[in-house]
């Protein structure tokens, strides 16, 4: 009840806000071409919904591609840092200090290692989903019970054991955030990946916006974009509601 209040509140406030601008453009009478209403985005977007929708889908496509990729190589390099820790010493530094490595700024190295095809894309939206996964994992791992940890040593469970058993779902809650990050970061990674040379993409679609002047439809790109990283963050939050089952061990994690 108190969720779809606090929802309610939400979108009542978006659509304040929209109101406000819609307002401003009008009576202030802004050009269309510099920034137009929320009405006239809005039929633009029903009206080149055909034209749009291919571009949406290849961007989805790619996005949950490199999402994957991303979550793959993120929890088994957590994994591996966390089970072994000279190599956590080694690499853990080094790992903090790409993340003050633009992406834009690897985008043309990865064309001339790698072409324009798919490949330098996924490695792209893989480097923007990839840190906050190997964070929240690696947080997670580490603040299991350490009430817990003792009993396992006392019945004479592996360090494997241990880990596998208890580590690893004890984390569940922490993975799951950092999964739920980088999939609204994925379609922005989907996009910047496209504007390295694409045929079809909301990328792509911006960009042909842009360079025509059709404000509209680079607005229609940006809400795409952010609705987008809405329903993936969704699904993400339902995949954990049944992974986690529920309650239960959210309840388990905040005890300890």
């Amino acid at each position: 009840m108190k969720s779809a209040i606090k929802q309610g509140r939400t979108i009542i406030f978006i659509a304040f806000l929209l109101s406000i601008w819609e307002l401003i453009v009008r009576f202030a009478d802004v050009p269309h071409w510099l920034l137009p209403a929320p009405s006239a985005i809005l039929k633009e977007g029903f009206q080149s919904y055909d034209t749009f929708l291919p571009h949406a889908l290849a961007t989805v496509q790619l996005a949950i591609l490199g999402l994957a990729i991303g979550i793959l190589c993120g929890l088994t390099v957590a994994v591996i840092l966390h089970r072994f820790t000279f190599i956590r010493e080694l690499f853990y530094p080094i790992l903090i200090m790409s993340q003050n490595v633009p992406v834009l700024v690897l985008a043309p190295l990865l064309i001339i290692w790698f072409g324009f095809g798919l490949l330098p894309k996924l490695i792209i939206i893989c480097l923007v989903c990839f840190f906050p996964i190997v964070i929240s994992a690696m947080d997670g791992f580490r603040q299991t019970s350490p009430e817990l940890k003792h009993y396992f040593e006392m019945i004479g469970a592996t360090k494997a054991q241990t880990f596998w058993k208890l580590e690893w779902p004890y984390a569940y809650p922490a993975i799951f955030s950092g999964i739920k990050i980088a999939a609204t970061y994925s379609v922005m990674g989907a996009v910047i990946a496209e504007w390295l040379g694409a045929k079809k993409g909301i990328g792509v679609y911006m960009t042909l916006a842009q360079s025509s002047f059709r404000t509209d439809r680079v607005f229609v790109a940006i809400f795409a974009i952010v609705f987008l990283s809405l329903l993936l963050f969704s699904v993400i939050r339902l995949i954990e509601k049944l992974v986690v089952k529920g309650r239960g061990l959210h309840a388990q994690h905040s005890k300890h």
